[in-house]
């Protein structure tokens, strides 16, 4: 799971069901991803959220772009990984919660 707060700070965190409990409020996700760059949305109320897919067709170009905007402005002197593939790339990103 691949989650932007209100920041558009990424979290990669290991699972949905950590995410959903690791993540306490709804109103300061942004958008989030799949480990297939499916799209997700957070519904539920502060400390009971639930992630849902908002589209089963992948958005890899919008997560690309969005860890690309993180890395510029959380991470700076780093690059995003440059792996082409989405499973590699996904699993050179940072993570929370490991």
């Amino acid at each position: 799971m691949i989650i932007f707060d209100d920041e558009f700070h990424m979290y990669v965190l290991r699972d949905q069901a950590f995410a959903e409990t690791w993540w306490e409020m709804p109103d300061e996700y942004t958008c989030g991803f799949d480990a297939l760059a499916r799209p997700l949305r957070m519904t539920g109320e502060p400390h009971k959220v639930r992630l849902e897919l908002t589209n089963e067709e992948p958005d890899e170009a919008e997560l690309r772009r969005l860890v690309a905007n993180h890395y510029r402005r959380y991470l700076r002197g780093y690059l995003p990984p440059p792996a082409t593939a989405l499973a590699d790339f996904i699993a050179a990103l940072p993570r929370e919660g490991m």
